[in-house]
């Protein structure tokens, strides 16, 4: 690493990439699975890990072997029964051991308060001195041999089964696999590249801690490649070690994730991309592993490898430009406006958001300030504030904001419909009740006889001013739409104000 720039290239052919024979392990392993495994009524095979994407570094082989049973019928099942499973193939294998082509050794980790969900076996063949490990993972088949985007329902029950985060990842190795094997050649190569500092800079010199897993550093890298070159097959390999050095430096703000197999319709998959730092599996929402400790080790490393001299670039400006999270697609809406989307960088102050909005409209009045508000699914509408960013307030996927433009001494009020959904409105403080009635009218809402508008439990009388009801900015008011037939008066057992 200390060398000078452009030795990337040549290190890989030499020593990173694996020798031909290392291919054959994973048919190899096809072809001598052991007969105990035919108990099972009916079974199937997927690889997963390094030799199953495509990205196995010389002599540092990792395999999956993902094994789908019957008996799973759902990720439920699959958490109560999983134990017994692993037990019985150990006690069979065990058994069997004699008669395989290979020498297998089961390695035993310690078990914490979860149920472990894999069987590791140190696996040799008898007439060679080469030694590898394997995952055996049982798990449910939610996607039978389709690797197409999975139905929402799915999703739905992954989420509903509750596991921990990831539990259930195996089962959706298919796409996990595709998602990287289906990558460039050199973006592999740069792959293996990021896998070999960590396996030699991070994995061996933090033995026996808790470091992040090699797949949140192969989707970093991607999401790197993806951003910086906009995914271009011919690249720098120097720029984007660096690259991935720097998003590494910065792990605290990132925000990675990906909408290939399943968006951020379902409010709970919304929540896991709240809480920094994100790389969220795009297949399986539940799995962020930009969660867990070890971050900042592999930051400490990363700076140091970013004062290496390979690390250094003639033009420090034409490396690749990478944000710590995408763009989010911010559709604002305006009374009497088209709705205008906009591309908005999460970490970019919302005051320069405000001056593109008012660019777009040209506002009428000089002294118009423009008012940003959103609303979360069964929330309160929120304000956005300038001086704060998107990410501020956990914004990183598709939002929609309200614009509302007022000129002082107008205030903003949101006014809330039954299906919880509400909309700003600018009103003078010593404006009635009746005039918000009739601006909630003219906005497309119930007449003003059909109107009920409530704050705080108060019914609010039509000739009372805002002002004395102490309604002030950004206050939220309910509306009731009159069920026809009601008497247009108030029950005498409710206060009015």
């Amino acid at each position: 690493w200390g060398g000078r720039t452009g030795s990337f290239e040549e290190s890989l052919k030499k020593e990173l990439k694996p020798k031909i024979q290392d291919s054959y392990q994973q048919p190899a392993l096809q072809n001598t699975n052991p007969s105990s495994w035919a108990c099972f009524k009916r079974y199937s095979f997927a690889f997963g890990g390094s030799s199953g994407k495509g990205t196995t570094l010389n002599h540092k082989s990792d395999l999956d072997m993902i094994l789908f049973l019957s008996c799973f019928v759902s990720f439920q099942s699959q958490s109560l029964v999983r134990k017994y499973i692993i037990n019985f193939i150990e006690e069979k294998l065990d058994c069997c051991s004699r008669s395989l082509a290979y020498s297998i050794t089961v390695i035993h980790h310690r078990e914490g308060n979860r149920i472990p969900r894999s069987l590791t076996l140190q696996i040799q063949c008898r007439k060679s001195t080469d030694v590898f490990r394997m995952d055996v993972l049982p798990a449910f088949d939610a996607l039978g041999k389709d690797d197409s985007k999975p139905e929402p329902e799915i999703y739905e029950s992954l989420i509903t089964a509750s596991g921990y985060p990831g539990e259930f990842s195996p089962s959706f190795t298919q796409l996990q696999r595709h998602f990287v094997k289906s990558r460039p050649f050199k973006l592999k190569n740069l792959l293996r590249l990021v896998k070999f500092w960590y396996l030699k800079y991070v994995k061996d010199k933090y033995r026996g801690e808790a470091v992040p897993s090699k797949y949140a550093l192969e989707l970093l890298t991607i999401y790197a490649w993806e951003r910086g070159t906009d995914e271009s097959e011919n690249f720098n390999m120097d720029e984007g070690l660096v690259a991935v050095m720097k998003l590494l430096r910065d792990y605290k703000d990132i925000c990675i994730y990906w909408t290939k197999y399943y968006d951020f319709q379902n409010e709970t998959v919304r929540n896991f991309i709240k809480q920094k730092p994100v790389i969220l599996d795009p297949a399986d929402p539940t799995n962020n592993l930009g969660r867990g400790r070890g971050w900042d080790l592999m930051a400490r490393e990363a700076v140091y490898c970013l004062r290496q001299a390979c690390c250094r670039t003639e033009d420090p400006g034409h490396g690749w430009h990478v944000q710590r999270a995408r763009d989010v697609q911010v559709t604002v809406k305006q009374t009497g406006q088209k709705p205008l989307t906009l591309s908005v960088n999460p970490y970019s102050p919302i005051w320069k958001m405000k001056a593109e909005i008012k660019r777009t409209n040209r506002a009428s009045s000089p002294q118009s300030q423009y008012r940003l508000s959103f609303q979360e699914p069964g929330g309160e509408r929120q304000l956005l504030s300038s001086q704060q960013t998107l990410a501020d307030y956990g914004i990183f996927s598709k939002v929609n904001v309200r614009v509302l433009e007022t000129i002082p001494p107008e205030i903003q009020v949101f006014v809330k419909d039954a299906n919880g959904q509400s909309i700003p409105y600018a009103i003078y403080p010593d404006d009635t009740i009746r005039d918000l009635k009739e601006k909630i009218e003219d906005a497309g809402g119930p007449l003003v006889k059909d109107q009920i508008l409530k704050a705080q439990g108060r019914t609010l009388w039509n000739r009372r001013r805002l002002e004395d009801l102490d309604i002030e900015d950004c206050d939220t008011i309910t509306l009731i739409k009159r069920i026809p037939g009601d008497p247009p008066c108030v029950p005498s057992s409710v206060t009015l104000y």
